[in-house]
Formats: C-alpha cells, sequence, structure tokens
C-alpha cells in the first residue's frame, strides 16, 4: 500500500472515555447523534504479529455529536478472544491460528470444529434496542453505547443454521426491519436469507437458496421488494473449512475463475427466487445500495477482477507500504431484467473506491451520490463523492493522509438528494494522529477538523445512531 498505511496497522494500547478534541472550524449545530466505528486494534499476541488486518482485536470507537460539540471514547472488546489474546493466544480468526496441539484436541473433544471466534470487529447495528458488535462469524457481542463496556453475547432467538453470517445488516429506511443472510456447510450448503423486525430478536427465514460452493459473499443490498446477494467464485470448500489444520477462513479460501459468478435476487415477501443471472468470473466486498426501477433491479457495488484483494490486506504487505500489491475496486452497474433474467454492466467510474455508503433514507431506494474512499493515488487515500446517475465524480486528497469509510448524513428537512455532511475518520501518517473530519455532503469542503488524541488502527465499518 502507500507509505504511511503502516501507521494504522499498529497496536494501540490507550483507550480514554470522553475526552473534547481540539477542532478547527465549525461543527454544524444540528448533527445530534452517535457515530460508532468498529474495527482491529491489537495486531500482536504472545510476542508474535497477527497474519491479517481482520484478525486484530475488536476495538470500538464512539463519537458523539451534540450542540456543535464533539467528544471521543475508545475502547477493546472484552471477549473471549481478548481474553485469550491477554493470555497470549488466538485461535480461529479470519488468518491467524496459534493455538496448534490445543486446537487439535479441541477438535477431537468435541468431535467437531473447535468453536468459533467472538472477536467481533467489523460492523455495528441496533437490535430490538441493544447495540451489538458483529463479524462473519456467529457471534455478537453486545455493549453499552454511552461507555461501551462489553455486556456479553447476544443471542438470537431463532435456531436459523449458520457457520458463516453477515456482518453487513441492511436496514429498511421506512420499515425498520434489519436484512441479512447466513451460510450453512454441509453436504447441501445453503444461503439462508433473513429479516429481523423491530422490536425482535428472533430472525424470520425469508428463503434458502443452494450454495454453489459455497462462495465467500460478504454483504447484501435491498428493495423495497427483494433482498441480493452476490455469490462469487471465491469458494469455501466444505472439508476444508471444517479441518482442525486450516489456520483460519483465509486459509480456506479457494480462487475458482472457471465458475461464474451469480447474483441472486429474492422476492423477500414471498421467498421467491425472482432472478440468478450469471456474469464472468469477479469479486466483491461491498455493495453500494440497489433499487427496483419497473421490471428492473439496479444493483451499484464495488467490483475487483479477482479475489487478489483478500491476499493484499495480509498484515506483511500492508507493512511493505507496496501500494503495487492492492488492487483497486471500480464501482459498478448491474441492471438486472426480471423478465429476461438477464443482467447488463456499466462502470460507473473509471477511479478506485472502496467502502461505499448512500444515505441512511436512501437504502433501498433510488439514490444518486455514493460516499466511498478514493483509492487510487500514491500517498494517500481520499474521499469521492461519486454521481451514480452521470459517473461524475468530486474527490477531496490531501497528502499523507487516508481516508477510512465515509458516513454521509442527512440534515433534516434536506432539500437535495446532496444536503447533509459526511463524517469520516482519517489516519494523517505524518502527523502520526487520527483526525475526524466533517464534510459538507454538497461540496465536499472541510467544515470540521478534530484530531484525536492518538493513531487509532485502521478500522472497517460504523453506523451513525441519530438522536430520536
Amino acid at each position: 500500500m502507500p507509505g504511511g498505511y503502516a501507521v494504522g496497522v499498529q497496536s494501540l494500547q490507550q483507550e480514554v472515555t470522553n475526552v473534547s478534541p481540539p477542532v478547527a472550524g465549525t461543527i454544524p449545530a444540528w448533527l445530534s447523534g452517535t457515530l460508532i466505528r468498529n474495527g482491529p486494534g491489537r495486531f500482536d499476541v504472545g510476542g508474535q504479529q497477527l497474519t491479517h488486518w481482520f484478525d486484530g482485536l475488536a476495538m470500538l470507537r464512539r463519537y458523539a455529536f451534540a450542540d456543535g460539540q464533539l467528544t471521543y471514547s475508545n475502547r477493546f472488546l472484552r471477549t473471549n478472544a481478548y481474553a485469550d489474546a491477554m493470555a497470549g493466544e488466538t485461535a480461529g480468526e479470519f488468518g491467524t491460528d496459534q493455538r496448534g496441539l490445543r486446537k487439535l484436541l479441541s477438535w477431537l473433544a468435541s468431535l467437531g470444529p473447535p468453536a468459533v471466534t467472538d472477536n467481533a470487529n467489523v460492523h455495528v447495528a441496533e437490535i430490538d434496542g441493544t447495540h451489538v458488535a458483529l463479524t462473519e462469524a456467529p457471534r455478537r457481542i453486545a455493549f453499552d453505547v454511552e461507555t461501551l463496556e462489553t455486556q456479553g453475547p447476544f443471542r438470537f432467538e431463532d435456531a436459523l443454521p449458520e457457520q458463516l453470517t453477515a456482518a453487513h445488516l441492511v436496514t429498511d429506511p421506512e420499515t425498520g426491519e434489519w436484512f441479512g443472510f447466513t451460510t450453512e456447510f454441509g453436504p447441501d450448503p445453503q444461503y439462508h436469507l433473513y429479516r429481523v423486525p423491530p422490536d425482535s430478536r428472533s430472525r424470520e427465514r425469508i428463503a434458502s437458496l443452494a450454495a454453489d460452493g459455497p462462495g465467500y459473499v460478504h454483504d447484501c443490498s435491498i428493495t423495497a421488494e427483494h433482498v441480493i446477494i452476490v455469490e462469487t467464485p471465491l469458494v469455501i470448500p466444505i472439508l476444508r473449512a471444517i479441518s482442525p489444520f486450516s489456520e483460519g477462513l483465509l486459509d480456506t479460501l479457494d480462487w475458482q475463475p472457471q465458475r461464474a459468478t451469480r447474483i441472486l435476487v429474492v422476492d423477500r415477501h414471498t421467498g421467491d427466487l425472482v432472478a440468478d443471472p450469471t456474469l464472468p468470473p469477479l469479486f466483491t466486498f461491498h455493495h453500494i445500495n440497489a433499487f427496483l426501477e419497473d421490471e428492473t433491479v439496479v444493483l451499484d457495488l464495488i467490483e475487483f477482477p479477482d479475489a487478489e484483494i483478500v491476499e493484499a490486506m495480509r498484515l506483511e504487505t500492508l507493512i511493505e507500504e507496496s501500494s503495487a500489491a492492492v488492487p483497486d475496486g471500480r464501482p459498478v452497474r448491474y441492471r438486472i431484467d426480471l423478465a429476461s433474467n438477464q443482467v447488463e454492466r456499466t462502470q460507473l467510474h473509471s477511479g478506485g473506491m472502496e467502502l461505499p455508503r448512500v444515505f441512511s433514507s436512501q437504502v433501498g431506494r433510488r439514490h444518486r451520490y455514493a460516499y466511498g474512499q478514493a483509492t487510487d493515488r500514491e500517498g494517500a487515500n481520499g474521499l469521492v463523492k461519486l454521481d451514480c446517475e452521470t459517473g461524475e465524480a468530486q474527490e477531496w486528497w490531501s497528502q499523507g493522509v487516508f481516508v477510512e469509510e465515509p458516513i454521509p448524513i442527512q440534515r433534516p428537512g434536506a432539500s437535495a438528494p446532496d444536503d447533509g455532511v459526511v463524517l469520516a475518520t482519517a489516519l494523517d501518517s505524518e502527523r502520526e494522529r487520527t483526525r475526524l473530519l466533517v464534510f459538507d455532503a454538497a461540496t465536499l469542503e472541510v467544515l470540521a477538523d478534530a484530531t484525536l488524541p492518538h493513531v487509532e488502527p485502521l478500522g472497517f465499518h460504523g453506523r451513525f445512531f441519530a438522536e430520536d
């Protein structure tokens, strides 16, 4: 990666509570609520470095806004994975497993694979009034949104099968339902698509689909009528996945370009598979959004030509700071004709883009603008605002600054589709500090720039919880 990223994959020991960082500029007074971000905070265990960026111990970061003021806190999740790490060992993570003989003995004693990690370091959501940290393993951790204190495991009140699960839950802005999926291994692998009604802890199965592989599926989208997943040919061989000798999920993944990519579109009311067109092999982590246009489902996402990006996130690669080793994703649009089961692909923009978001009120509905991390320059990552109708893009860059996932927030009573702000943390590698930037969503002008008391390790995803 570009020079400077290595600063963002160093362990952070310091935890702070409700500090008021210095702010240059003005935070809009209407911005009221809390941004919670999740991601790795520690990359070494027992004197040894972990293997992959995705393996770092989960650390929550809290940015609370009220009356133009900002307070900041950060805290590790106190999980079994955290306790094991404090004892000098780790196991069952994405790309790292150091238990060796103990893991094999555990596997034999239980007549099956050992327990999966509870290192919930990927995303957050609020389910039935409880704030929950999420990962792709079927373990969820509740936490206090004010103090960030760990409250223990969160369990759904159902028996939906799952060996892997969605960390990217998608909420419908009109119904308040959450949507996600699980992957079930076994002789007949399946994807189970589900909804969680408001004020419920029980997942309602929408459909169960035969999985080809199964494939590694990271994200999903909804329209007002559908749930969509994209099955890429990055395959999880079942026997390798349950083997006690594999060193985490990364060790099991197998890129099989002879397979097609399947787009699976399910009617979220009936459970019917209404379209399953195929594309040549490709890989995707993150969807931008989807919506229904007459009899066509429009799906925007970030596309890679293959799965090299997964290997490129190994810590040794990031520390080497080689930009050539990390491919750039491109924003693309798929128009899926439900009548003909055909798909038309269009690249929306030529620049590199990742970690895309739209305004929460537009999820599952027609959107015009998407905000994301701009990734294709040496020595920095920027912020990009993409007009998905025209393909035009605005960008913000600063040398040595690496912008993370942007969170667009609409102004109450917004009169335009880009009326609001964009919140984005950014690693300032030269100053060795993380900054929280508040951008005008229309112009990308920096309205406020807060300097945090330390370098936050580069994180993954977050969600803004507005005040009622």
